[in-house]
């Protein structure tokens, strides 16, 4: 009995998945989740490498405002692409309310894109059960941020530097208030001098 209840489980979840058409990988991560990336490696993977430009992609904010990166410009952005049904996406979160509540402003935000289908009928509600009070609502139902990353796995997080230009990348859970990754983004936050004032951040009301 119990083997049949976990195949049936198991097939919603894949059936789930692929009608939102997010691919393997993401299912397994629903499923199975993985361990949280540890803040060191996090560090070490923002510092490595040059900037890249970033493919445009547009989504919306809470108000259906059409929504660009470039609408960002002139501060630090931490990109993180979630779902409302991926374990580690859930697990991470309130890291990432908290990070915003410790550094958003006008040098820095963290911008959690939602991909579900379902939109702000799904996320809204899923933001308030969870008490996360300072991430803006972000929506991109039709998952084109996932063609620009290349990848179909969720979360996904992407460093992008006031020019628009992705400093690095993440897949899987983390900690991100931890104290080695908030010292870090205050260093590069620093080092970006005052803002440019080159664009006014989209958030929802």
């Amino acid at each position: 009995m119990r083997t049949f209840v976990a195949v049936a489980i198991l097939c919603v979840v894949l059936g789930v998945a692929a009608w939102t058409g997010l691919g393997r990988a993401t299912v397994k991560a629903a499923l199975i989740g993985t361990p949280k990336t540890s803040p060191t490696l996090v560090v070490e993977r923002f510092q490595g490498g040059a900037p890249k430009p970033v493919a445009p992609f547009s989504f919306v904010d809470g108000e259906g405002r059409r929504t660009e990166l470039a609408d960002f410009a002139g501060r630090f952005v931490l990109l993180n692409v979630w779902a409302t049904w991926c374990a580690p996406c859930v697990r991470e979160m309130p890291s990432l309310d908290r990070l915003q509540a410790a550094l958003g402003g006008k040098d820095f935000q963290v911008v959690a894109l939602s991909v579900d289908r379902g939109g702000r009928n799904v996320v809204e509600p899923f933001l308030k059960k969870h008490e996360l009070q300072n991430l803006a609502l972000y929506l991109d139902q039709q998952a084109a941020v996932l063609d620009v990353l290349g990848s179909r796995e969720v979360p996904a997080t992407l460093l992008i530097d006031p020019d628009g230009r992705e400093v690095g990348r993440i897949l899987g859970a983390v900690e991100w208030d931890a104290p080695e990754i908030v010292a870090f983004l205050r260093k590069q936050i620093g080092r970006s001098g005052p803002n440019r004032d080159r664009g006014m951040v989209k958030t929802s009301g």
